[in-house]
């Protein structure tokens, strides 16, 4: 995200294997893409599965969102004054 109200906000959750990225879910787009024979393998498989995508969606609102005011308040937030 590039702002405190979380515009743009996205999630992406990569599946590496031997230093190779074989599938992503990312939020912005909604669905896996397979980058590897296995990876669209299973990027097919489970783009079928709307609990599957309904899952991965929702970490964008328990993850990610839940824990930006942390982020800001740790380090964005912080006016850098030494007292």
């Amino acid at each position: 995200y590039s702002s405190k109200d979380l515009t743009g906000i996205e999630y992406i959750d990569s599946y590496v294997f031997n230093k190779v990225e074989d599938i992503r879910f990312n939020s912005t787009v909604g669905k896996f893409v397979g980058y590897t024979e296995h990876g669209v393998y299973n990027a097919e498989t489970w783009n079928k599965d709307s609990g599957i995508l309904a899952q991965e969606l929702g970490e964008l609102e328990r993850f990610c969102k839940y824990n930006a005011a942390n982020h800001y308040s740790a380090i964005l937030d912080k006016t850098g004054e030494q007292g």
